[in-house]
């Protein structure tokens, strides 16, 4: 029997059960996340401690994987992601990429560089990650250490966010080989705060995102989860229809500010970046010499922080 002919021939409640027990039979055996539920809340955790939780072809794929499995879940409330060990997320696997080991992650390096290739795979990418901004269920994002490059796009997509005060996030790619795909910074910070961050690649605290109003609330880290799980704690008694109607009338006001085209043009030049002559030379220089004397050499030339 087809998916359709089930939900015609079931009423709405007892289709929602019926979602609940097929969810339920999925699989959770991911390989770069960890899904778990508990208290009416599934949490999320990107679980590749061991490279910083940076991001490989998994990850963005699984994280859409696990919102739909907490969508589909009549007994989750709320989305909770985190990351495990002491990062949250160092971005994209970029030693492994800038060094020329082939694989899928972020985009194409191949030359004679097809953009359509490149924009399909960020597309995608940067579309699994929005599944946290159109989650019918509310999204919270721990971020429990450094949140650099695209972990800011996974972090920035969530709907309520938390960070450790001495974590830092930003987009250092920005001065040379990317461009932040999930585009959420203006909607977040406003026109000059955010060409502020983005025309110099800068690293912030997470006392200092919240002041700039990046982030909503930091903690001290060994006090940021409990911190989280009061305010999660103040929504899991809410009716799921109440969550998602709140959110969705916010979603929508940044939607119509032309969010989704902002992303496209993102993409786009986020892979142009990687393709400019700099971008270019410091790919080759990478593949060299190392990903780390790439970076050291690029410090460098820019003087400033990386």
């Amino acid at each position: 029997m087809s998916f359709n002919a089930v939900s015609q021939r079931l009423q709405p409640r007892r289709f929602i059960a019926f979602l609940t027990a097929a969810t339920r039979k999925m699989s959770t055996d991911f390989n770069s996340i960890r899904y778990e539920v508990a208290d009416r809340v599934a949490t999320i955790t990107l679980n590749r401690p061991e490279r910083a939780n940076a991001i490989d072809e998994h990850m963005p794929f699984e994280i859409e994987s696990a919102v739909q499995l907490a969508n589909f879940d009549e007994s989750v409330r709320v989305i909770r992601l985190t990351g495990s060990g002491k990062f949250f997320c160092a971005g994209y696997d970029l030693k492994k990429y800038a060094e020329g080991e082939r694989g899928s992650v972020h985009g194409s390096q191949k030359m004679p560089w097809d953009p359509y290739v490149d924009y399909q795979w960020m597309h995608k990418a940067t579309e699994a990650y929005m599944s946290l901004w159109r989650s019918l269920k509310p999204t919270v994002v721990e971020i429990n250490g450094d949140c650099i490059a695209g972990g800011s796009d996974i972090a920035l997509c969530c709907d309520v966010s938390f960070i450790a005060d001495d974590a830092l996030i930003g987009y250092p790619p920005a001065r040379i080989w990317g461009c932040p795909t999930g585009a959420m910074w203006y909607y977040r910070l406003g026109l000059e705060k955010a060409k502020r961050m983005l025309l110099t690649g800068a690293l912030v605290s997470g006392e200092k995102a919240v002041e700039m109003g990046l982030i909503g609330e930091c903690a001290p880290r060994d006090q940021l989860s409990s911190v989280v799980d009061d305010f999660v704690a103040k929504m899991v008694d809410i009716p799921t229809n109440q969550l998602w109607m709140q959110k969705t009338v916010i979603n929508n006001a940044v939607e119509m500010q032309g969010l989704f085209n902002t992303q496209r043009l993102a993409v786009l030049f986020d892979g142009m970046s990687r393709h400019t002559p700099e971008g270019v030379a410091f790919q080759k220089e990478a593949e060299l010499h190392g990903f780390k004397a790439a970076i050291a050499k690029l410090r460098g030339k820019i003087g400033s922080k990386l």
